[in-house]
């Protein structure tokens, strides 16, 4: 992908470009006359015409040109074609010194703050630094740079002698990677709502064709579902949307590596894996999901309550796991109905979980929920003070009166609370032994 992405900045350094002799690149400039004096042009002094067109002309090589240019440069600080020096001297080390082409960005950007073709390579080997950075901090630092020369690049305005087509062929070229980047810088700090306002601002800037074959771009609308996935709260419908487009168009090699987040966020949405097909193909119609399509959300809990009541003649009947889901997510007169079932009425739990104990009570776990989140959901107020404490993570059976609740946080309150002794084996008798 990175060789595609070089390739294409040095083909979009090349539009509307006039002839850089024996380099094979060609970049688009403001017309110069040299040496002659030329009207409207340039005037050089003939030391220094011969050593621009050494440097820009008689140089086979970036190798060799870019020293020759960084030599013009030094002779000729105050030269009336700096600008022009410095973007050859940028695209002559691009293609073999990352740090050095920013250092020339950095230059170009002195004399030309405005040029669209050096805030690119800026925010391009930037991002590239970023990305190889193994010290969290440090890439987040050059993720962040990167953003800022991107913002910069899109703010950019039009040089005023450049053609307006050749213009908007580099600014088509320039708005994804500028895009992508800010996008990434966003992501890696879990700024989830910038992340996904830039990756959704880089998929309408490119042709359609690009969001479907394998590149940046593909691998951007997937980190889009995770934007929508890590966002407060969870953005489950447009998560299996974006992830499921991006691992549909995914190289097969790469599918395993994209699909189980499209597959959970839609069973997460849905509440099973039934109908995904229908997502699958609508995704191949559309960037992003048409106002038309639509994903069957799961049951709420405040639905699963209703249902559960509608289909429980007598609520009595319902498991405690059941009852306590209703106290939890019911509406209060559906709550007061399952409580009104037990209320008053003396149960012995066994296998309760010790939360916290004093001697006046005890928090404890006894739904599965409520045991796998080592969380309490029932409270036990002793009918007499304890002399002995559980210790917490013991398994405790306990008798007690169903006497009040709350529902958020869900707390059953029982009364007249005891701890059942565990009951003593039966003696063993044997048989007496004979001897002979």
């Amino acid at each position: 992908m990175k060789k595609v992405v070089v390739a294409s900045l040095l083909a979009f350094a090349a539009i509307s470009a006039t002839g850089m002799a024996g380099s094979g690149l060609a970049f688009a400039q403001t017309a110069v006359n040299l040496g002659s004096g030329g009207q409207g042009g340039v005037t050089m002094q003939p030391e220094e015409f011969k050593a621009y067109d050494d440097a820009v002309n008689k140089q086979t090589t970036p190798q060799t040109q870019a020293p020759a240019l960084e030599a013009y440069l030094k002779a000729y600080p105050q030269s009336a074609v700096k600008a022009d020096v410095l973007q050859r001297l940028m695209i002559a080390y691009s293609s073999m010194d990352p740090a050095k082409t920013i250092d020339a960005a950095d230059r170009l950007l002195q004399v030309d703050p405005n040029n669209l073709r050096a805030l690119t390579f800026e925010v391009y080997f930037r991002k590239q630094t970023a990305d190889a950075a193994t010290d969290p901090a440090a890439k987040q630092a050059a993720l962040d740079a990167a953003s800022g020369f991107a913002t910069k690049g899109l703010a950019a305005t039009k040089p005023k002698d450049m053609p307006q087509a050749d213009y908007d062929t580099l600014k088509a070229t320039a708005t994804p990677i500028f895009y992508t980047t800010i996008g990434a810088a966003a992501l890696n700090k879990k700024d989830f709502a910038g992340a996904i306002v830039a990756y959704k601002a880089e998929l309408s800037a490119v042709p359609p064709a690009a969001t479907t074959t394998p590149g940046q771009v593909l691998q951007d609308t997937y980190l889009l579902g995770t934007a929508y996935y890590g966002s407060t709260p969870p953005d489950l419908f447009n998560c299996t949307w974006y992830a499921t487009r991006a691992a549909f168009y995914a190289p097969e090699a790469y599918k395993p590596q994209l699909q189980p987040l499209a597959s959970y966020c839609y069973k997460k949405y849905h509440g099973g894996a039934d109908g995904y097909e229908a997502v699958t193909a609508a995704v191949q119609t559309s960037i992003n999901p048409p106002a038309s399509f639509s994903i069957v959300p799961a049951p709420t809990n405040e639905d699963i309550v209703a249902k559960t009541i509608k289909d429980t003649p007598d609520l009595a009947t319902l498991a405690l796991s059941d009852k306590e889901f209703i106290i939890q997510y019911g509406k209060p007169e559906d709550a007061d109905k399952v409580f009104a079932t037990v209320k008053g009425k003396a149960v012995e739990i066994p296998d309760a979980v010790v939360v916290t104990a004093s001697d006046s009570s005890l928090t404890v776990s006894v739904s599965d929920d409520a045991v796998q989140a080592k969380t309490a959901d029932f409270t036990f107020n002793m009918k007499t003070a304890l002399k002995t404490l559980p210790a917490v993570g013991a398994k405790v059976t306990l008798t007690g009166t169903y006497a009040s609740y709350t529902s958020k946080p869900l707390m059953i309150i029982m009364s007249d609370a005891e701890i059942v002794a565990p009951k003593k084996a039966a003696p063993v008798h044997k048989a007496p032994v004979h001897h002979k």
